[in-house]
């Protein structure tokens, strides 16, 4: 029964250090592009923005699973390292996007909120879950 309690309390400490970094991919992507995206998304129904925050919070989801799965047997280090993990695939996330905009013509994030659907999208889509599956290879 200890087994079990210990389980579900690990669990619940990483599954809450995965709610943040996904709070924090959220906000990145906020950040990176103009107009609030929960407006953007949810108001106006922007599927440029939606795919954009979706290959984010995938890409996160991705590390974090890939962390908790093959980092340290020690819970304390196997937590750190997710968080740091997490954490350094936001900030390459963030660098793919800002490395992509600086090659491409006009303002990337005004371009991937346009509500016309756009192929920049995905472009950027592929960067963010490229740059997780890069940080989530590091690990294993």
């Amino acid at each position: 029964m200890n087994d079990i309690l210990h389980g579900l309390g690990a669990a619940a400490v990483y599954g809450l250090v995965g709610l943040v970094l996904l709070l924090l991919g959220y906000l990145l992507i906020d950040v990176l592009t103009p107009g609030k995206l929960g407006r953007l998304i949810w108001a106006d129904g922007n599927r440029n923005a939606a795919v954009l925050l979706s290959s984010a919070l995938l890409g996160i989801g991705g590390i974090v699973y890939t962390a908790i799965r093959y980092t340290y047997d020690d819970f304390g280090k196997g937590l750190l390292s997710t968080l740091c993990f997490g954490v350094l695939g936001l900030l390459l996330m963030a660098l793919a996007f800002w490395l992509l905009d600086l090659l491409t013509p006009g303002r990337l994030g005004a371009i991937l909120v346009s509500t016309e659907p756009h192929p920049a999208v995905w472009v950027s889509a592929s960067c963010n879950l490229a740059a997780a599956a890069i940080v989530a290879a590091s690990i294993a």
